[in-house]
């Protein structure tokens, strides 16, 4: 219950399963080996021993305090906010020392850390210029495409219209078909058209 004591909470069998391991005087010596590590390490002037970093309360399911105390006095403790800043800084070190996440390995009165948002390959700048580019280009391709369509449709309208003037019109006269008179070319009309056979030349 000390002022600058830590409660940790440990659930190695939640984190590994079938693959859990047991925890004992190995793994608490482990335990203060990272803590020194990690207080060493906060402070480049620290000369924490791993004799430094006390356990008390320890129980089966895995719970205990831990306080670092100063290695020149060797009876008061840190700071708790050293402590906090250091754990902090090396969490990941000492999560992976066990196996463990923040999850599964708990400082109470220490907020986990989080970890730093995950940059896509691709900045999203990137991302916006190229639907903006292929939406330009499909516009254009459409443009294109339908101007061609037009012009096409323009120039098949002429060839049709002609088309249909070229077509003899059949009609019926009195029930009998009759052909269109060309009037450009005109039209022979047999009945008074000179025969020679019929007609003796003077």
């Amino acid at each position: 219950d000390a002022q600058n004591a830590f409660k940790v909470r440990i659930s190695i069998k939640t984190a590994l399963g079938d693959n859990a391991y047991a925890w004992d005087a190995n793994e608490e010596y482990l335990f203060k080996a990272m803590v020194a590590f990690a207080m060493r390490r906060y402070s480049s002037k620290s000369t924490t021993q791993i004799s430094n970093v006390l356990l008390c309360n320890v129980t089966d399911r895995v719970s205990f305090w831990f306080v670092v105390t100063d290695s020149s006095k060797n009876v008061t403790t840190v700071p708790g906010s050293e402590v906090e800043a250091a754990i902090r800084m090396n969490r990941n070190r000492i999560n992976n020392a066990f196996l463990l996440s923040d999850k599964t390995l708990q400082f109470l009165k220490i907020t986990s850390t989080l970890s730093p948002p995950v940059d896509p390959p691709t900045p999203v700048w990137l991302i916006v210029f190229g639907v903006v580019l292929c939406l330009i280009v499909a516009g254009i391709v459409f443009l294109i495409v339908s101007g061609i369509q037009k012009h096409k449709k323009k120039n098949k309208e002429p060839t049709e219209r002609e088309n249909l003037e070229e077509k003899v019109e059949v009609t019926l006269e009195n029930g009998i078909p009759c052909e269109a008179l060309d009037l450009k070319a005109g039209h022979i009309n047999g009945v008074f058209a000179a025969d020679d056979d019929r007609f003796t030349s003077l």
